[in-house]
């Protein structure tokens, strides 16, 4: 007979895991309602508690439906933080799995409290904030010990790599064949287009202009000019093009170490060194003289990304630190300064919590494939994640990095006038990006690796694509 290690309905680790991740998922829910209400000031329409009396009038109905909701969802979340404390504290889990979840129910009381007070004195009755960060202590708390306990669940003790094997062919299997370039001018000219596209590292743009978009939407709103719009994305494009370019020259001898990179046109002398740097450094100009006619700043921001990105990640993290991946999230964070600076020619807060958005989601997104890839880079001899520390650790770490990026996007929303379409978008999408990198623990597969990849683009993405909607339509 099976002992089950948590009581009846949980019985299960895998149940209990699930339990945590709603947990995590209904604070995080709870903290975007409660910032909602306090943006709209809805909390004004609702002075009393526990529950709301009808406004005289008829125009604060939408406010008093905003804090009604606030508060049936602290009920549900309590439930939920409350059935998470007691499975801890009568199931199987570490001792600093337990200590915390009852401490996160703990504060959750207070938070209540302190909640009570607020609504019916007023928010300066208690010191301003409080209750927003005790939310963000017990969110926190939480996906902590969702990592704590995932980690002794499903991780195990060493898994990092020491001696990578190289590829080699097979003794008796067929040799490689020779690559041959066509004969006809127009087959051999459209062979290094593409080739001088793929350099340009296409797949990253999309993205990348999106971050670039949401930063001038966030500044301009629905006064953008469509020069600004079709100025600033073309120099962003001309800039990962470059940086991509100079990439694939300084790591042309690695990309033929690693399965993945090794068709790569430097890779396979399809195109010349000497070709590729010219290409970059005119990719490099255009960029430039593009930017320079927005105005200076947008240009220094573009260049500084295009030095970072090609230089100091190229050369100096990636080879060198473990923390490549998390320093390297400068790069990606760089374009929403662009897009701000665009628009104001200057630096401003929204924008750098944009940035910084950005910043903590790489490293959770870029873990996956690092896992997924995790021979092949120990083959090119980068510390990554996985190779370095193991493939436990740095699935706790994708954890981590997910809270933190729901935090940041809480900051953001607090610094902007982004609504009701932005707060649903995160929590609906990192609620799936959240239970991808759950899964990710149990099932440690490639492809688990890259759902959870998957899910990390589709969260960012939608963000984007939600801010542009709330900052131009809204």
């Amino acid at each position: 007979m099976v002992t089950e290690s948590f009581p009846r309905p949980i019985g299960t680790r895998r149940r209990f895991s699930a339990l945590l991740a709603a947990t995590a998922l209904g604070v995080y829910l709870l903290l975007i309602v409660g910032a909602t209400t306090s943006l709209t000031n809805a909390a004004a329409s609702c002075s009393t508690w526990p529950t709301c009396h009808t406004p005289v009038d008829p125009l604060n109905q939408t406010e008093l439906a905003i804090a009604w909701g606030h508060r049936i969802a602290a009920v549900v979340v309590g439930l939920l933080v409350a059935m998470t404390a007691i499975a801890a504290a009568l199931g199987d889990v570490s001792r600093r799995v337990r200590a915390t979840l009852v401490v996160a129910a703990v504060l959750y009381a207070v938070q209540v409290g302190v909640g009570a007070v607020t609504a019916t004195t007023g928010p300066d009755a208690i010191l301003p904030g409080l209750h927003l960060a005790l939310g963000l202590v017990i969110f926190t708390g939480v996906v902590v010990a969702l990592a704590w306990d995932l980690e002794i669940a499903t991780g195990t003790e060493d898994d990092a790599i020491d001696s990578p094997e190289p590829i080699e062919e097979l003794e008796d299997g067929p040799a490689a064949p020779e690559r041959t370039l066509p004969t006809s001018r127009l087959a051999r000219g459209r062979l290094t287009a593409v080739a001088y596209f793929r350099m340009m590292k296409p797949r990253l743009m999309w993205l990348l202009c999106l971050v670039a978009a949401a930063g001038m939407a966030l500044a301009a709103g629905d006064s953008l000019e469509i020069y600004t719009i079709v100025a600033t994305l073309g120099g962003g494009v001309l800039a990962i093009g470059a940086s991509g370019t100079f990439n694939h020259v300084l790591e042309r001898d690695v990309d033929q170490k690693m399965s993945r990179t090794a068709d790569r046109p430097l890779a396979v002398d399809l195109i010349p060194v000497r070709n590729a740097l010219l290409f970059g450094a005119a990719l490099t100009a255009a960029s430039l003289a593009a930017f320079l006619t927005i105005n200076r700043l947008a240009a220094a921001l573009g260049l500084a990304a295009i030095v970072f990105y090609s230089v100091v990640y190229t050369l100096l993290l990636k080879p060198n630190t473990v923390q490549n991946t998390v320093i390297g999230g400068a790069a990606g964070a760089l374009p929403a300064l662009i897009g701000w600076a665009a628009v104001t020619n200057t630096i401003g807060w929204p924008g750098l919590a944009l940035a910084g958005v950005i910043f903590l989601w790489t490293p959770a997104h870029f873990y996956n494939l690092a896992l997924a890839y995790k021979d092949d880079y120990a083959r090119g001899g980068f510390p990554m994640m996985p190779v370095v520390r193991g493939e436990t650790v740095t699935r706790k770490h994708i954890l981590y990095y997910i809270a933190a990026t729901l935090v940041s996007s809480i900051a953001l929303a607090l610094l902007t006038d982004l609504g009701v379409l932005y707060a649903g978008t995160v929590v609906i999408f990192g609620g799936v990006f959240l239970w991808a990198a759950v899964r990710l623990h149990f099932e440690q597969t490639e492809a688990a690796a890259f759902r959870s990849f998957h899910a990390s683009n589709a969260f960012l993405g939608a963000v984007l694509v939600a801010i542009l909607i709330d900052a131009l339509a809204f």
